[in-house]
């Protein structure tokens, strides 16, 4: 966890509903202990690492994630908010439509090679990495690979649907990320009832996740032997009000989850195309300040210890311990208006490694091009 500090001082003021004058701020202040920037400080030397990477020497801020980009085929599900399904303004390759080559992995090797000394976390998402298991356990075997040859890992995390786990190897899967390390899963599900939910994420036919049985199994197997993080991106006609985040929560405490996180769509600004993927985002969206608002009126409520707010450099969020079950409760919501700003700041907020065998800054596989220099999109 950061430092804790005097105040918060958002960096986008506006961009994000929790800001220090906000009413909805000064109610949660009055009873939360610590306030935590994760977005190191424009001149904090101690949150900044000067690091070469080809031929260039960039300033990356601390902490950062390395997402090694999961596209080896389709996801298995097609979740009607999926943000790789946004399209920007500007254009560009899609990161999703880019399957890997047969020298993908060795290609990833050598871009982590660029990386030795600097600390990151992984942060292993994209599309969904379980769905195709013989690469997910050849992505785990070179990441650890890297990090027996100095590759700095502080943590390691996995966002999934839960997909390939229920598909036959899920205890194959399991043990590989025991032995990998991980840090903690984030397992996704956005209702506690199958058909709700399969309205929302639509796996594709055939696929055992969907079933409210499988998943529940999953998520019992993963938590008996992983730290589980359950997800729940809040929306109409899903989890929208405060009874529904009550039952949420006693559903996902009963799948052995040790934290649930209810996430707000991300507010996407203007930088966005028209498309049925935005036009859903902004129908369904349900503002993460009134539900937390319901929630603080709620009779339960009390029941929520609160812990920190944590500021990063693009999101917040609130993190609460329920008393009784010690499970921790978290709100967040974050802005991709505001991730742009900082991408394009010229300091490096994010790493990833696209399917066409590119280090990149960011979340486009075509820009902020890191390595190889030679194939550098926009200088």
């Amino acid at each position: 966890m950061p430092a804790p500090l005097e105040g918060l001082a958002t960096a986008d003021p506006g961009t994000l509903p929790l800001s220090a004058a906000s009413s909805l701020f000064q109610r949660l202040r009055a009873t939360t202990p610590q306030l935590a920037r994760r977005a190191p400080g424009e001149h904090d030397a101690t949150r900044w690492r000067e690091h070469r990477i080809g031929e260039r020497r960039y300033r990356i801020a601390q902490p950062v994630t390395f997402t090694p980009y999961a596209a080896a085929r389709p996801c298995s599900a097609r979740c009607l908010f999926c943000s790789e399904n946004l399209r920007t303004l500007d254009g560009g390759a899609l990161a999703q439509s880019l399957r890997p080559a047969p020298d993908h992995f060795e290609r990833l090797s050598a871009a982590l090679a660029q990386l030795r000394g600097l600390p990151l976390s992984w942060s292993l998402s994209g599309l969904e990495s379980s769905d195709d298991e013989d690469w997910f356990l050849q992505l785990l075997a070179t990441l650890s690979a890297a990090e027996r040859d100095g590759v700095q890992v502080e943590e390691r995390v996995l966002y999934s649907n839960g997909a390939g786990f229920a598909r036959g190897r899920g205890a194959e899967l399991i043990a590989a990320l025991r032995g990998f390390g991980l840090s903690w899963l984030e397992l996704s599900r956005h209702h506690f009832d199958p058909a709700r939910n399969q309205r929302i994420m639509r796996f594709r036919d055939g696929e055992p996740i969907a079933s409210g049985a499988a998943f529940e199994a999953v998520a019992r197997e993963l938590a008996a032997q992983l730290p589980l993080r359950q997800v729940c991106i809040l929306q109409r006609g899903g989890i929208d009000d405060a009874d529904g985040v009550r039952a949420y929560l006693d559903w996902a405490r009963a799948c052995g989850a040790d934290t649930v996180i209810l996430r707000e769509f991300s507010r996407l600004g203007a930088g966005y195309r028209d498309n049925a993927t935005r036009r859903y985002v902004e129908a369904e969206r349900v503002a993460i300040e009134d539900v937390l608002a319901a929630c603080m009126d709620a009779p339960w409520w009390p029941q929520l210890t609160p812990l920190s707010i944590t500021e990063g450099y693009y999101f917040w969020n609130l993190r609460l311990r329920e008393q009784a079950s010690g499970m921790q409760v978290v709100f967040e919501s974050s802005d991709y208006a505001a991730m742009y700003r900082r991408h394009a700041s010229g300091d490096i907020y994010k790493l990833v490694f696209h399917g066409n065998g590119r280090l990149c800054a960011g979340w486009q596989p075509d820009r902020d091009v890191l390595w190889p220099a030679a194939e550098r999109a926009d200088g």
